[in-house]
């Protein structure tokens, strides 16, 4: 699973999720795109499922990009602990996305075989997805 190298004084606040992603929200890198519609934070295991099943379906042909990168932690307190103490260690951590952004990239195979890897994929995630494509500018279809 994906996280931080160094996570050294990484306790963080929860912070906001407003507006839409303005960097990241165009097809960069493959051909077709899975971008977000709604806000969430996504865990690392979510990002891990869903690659797991796009190169499965995908039968390990062509390149997979993930644009995403779980840097924000998130810190649990013990079971049955009393309050106070302080804040809790870090449990896990997520990638905090916007609506708008492209979350994960595919290129190097055929149109039918990148969107229903993309589709099932986003069945992993916790949030509405939809299928774009790269334009000859770079933006979404």
């Amino acid at each position: 699973m994906l996280l931080p190298k160094r996570t050294k004084y990484r306790k963080q606040f929860r912070g906001r999720m407003k507006g839409e992603a303005h960097r990241g929200s165009t097809v960069a890198f493959g051909e077709y795109g899975l971008q977000s519609l709604e806000p969430a934070w996504i865990t690392s295991r979510q990002i891990e499922a869903a690659r797991r099943t796009m190169v499965r379906f995908m039968k390990r042909r062509g390149q997979l990009w993930i644009r995403i990168f779980p840097d924000h932690s998130v810190t649990q307190r013990a079971a049955e602990s009393r309050m106070g103490k302080g804040k809790g260690s870090v449990d896990h951590w997520v990638a905090v996305v916007k609506p708008g952004r492209v979350m994960f990239e595919i290129g190097g195979v055929a149109e039918d075989v990148a969107k229903e890897a993309m589709r099932l994929a986003a069945y992993k995630l916790p949030i509405r997805c939809q299928v774009i494509e790269r334009t000859e500018t770079g933006g979404e279809a």
